[in-house]
């Protein structure tokens, strides 16, 4: 009998599509409190929709895709201007795009794909519109160089994504409540999202600031992520439900503010490039 030999890339692959499936299944629960609960992918989404706003007139239709698009809420903006004679939405998740094709415009195509292999060809699309997706892909390089690859010369790429530093408060008051395991996504430093963004992406910019978000306690920001599907899913979580008093003391190393709410720091990054 053969015995069959496993490449480190195939476990690697199969990791990944793991990680991938779990994370398209956590956004599809999600999907019907998505829109509720997203404060900052509101702002961080106007901030790129301003910017789209005040662009040059173009001299023909646009087509645009909306990467990352989940319930379709920023898609629907586009919808509304005249400039867009073609728009799609891609997510990896069928749920959330169940969600989108419930609410969406006639005439939106909603497509189920990995960021990082986008089934489209090249040199189709006018913009690229992605908000807050980035940073749930295992290679947001492999993310660039896809942009890269499907967008027209002339086009115009615009990527929200959050760096290290994002929920700094909670990840320290889970440190001293639960030493030893994670419950806080990790995050991408300025310097490697900068560096990825220059090998794929010349003469891209680079905007960033901080967020700070109020909250009425912690366990109301633990619950607009549930709400968001944007729960910790990273090597070393508590494969068991998290015990009551390990949430208690969470929650009482969280700093607090003089009136007894809390603030969670969100360290914001955009990028803007157009295609030469």
């Amino acid at each position: 009998m053969g015995v069959m030999s496993i490449s480190t890339n195939q476990i690697a692959r199969g990791i990944s599509d793991t990680r991938k499936s779990d994370i398209a299944r956590g956004f599809g629960i999600a999907s019907g409190t998505y829109e509720s609960a997203s404060r900052l992918q509101r702002f961080m989404g106007n901030t790129m929709l301003q910017k789209f706003e005040f662009r040059e007139s173009q001299d023909h239709d646009l087509t645009l895709l909306d990467l990352g698009c989940g319930t379709g809420w920023f898609t629907r903006k586009f919808a509304d201007f005249g400039q867009i004679e073609s728009l799609s939405g891609v997510d990896l998740s069928p749920g959330m795009l169940e969600q989108a094709r419930k609410n969406g415009h006639a005439g939106i195509s909603w497509i189920v794909g990995d960021a990082e292999h986008l089934p489209l060809p090249d040199s189709s699309v006018d913009v690229i519109f992605s908000n807050l997706m980035i940073q749930w892909c295992d290679d947001p390089g492999a993310v660039l160089r896809e942009c890269r690859r499907i967008l027209r010369p002339g086009g115009d790429l615009m990527v929200s994504t959050l760096l290290d530093g994002t929920l700094r408060e909670l990840k320290s008051a889970w440190q001293a409540a639960d030493p030893g395991h994670q419950h806080v996504n990790r995050f991408e430093t300025d310097l490697a999202l900068q560096a990825k963004v220059r090998a794929e992406l010349p003469d891209a910019v680079v905007e960033e600031r901080t967020i700070s978000l109020p909250y009425e306690s912690p366990m109301a920001l633990a619950g607009e992520l549930r709400h968001l599907g944007a729960g910790f899913r990273g090597a070393g979580r508590r494969r068991a439900a998290t015990a009551p008093g390990r949430m208690r003391e969470m929650c009482r190393q969280y700093p607090k503010e003089p009136d007894g709410t809390i603030m969670a720091s969100y360290e914001a990054a955009w990028v803007y490039w157009q295609k030469p």
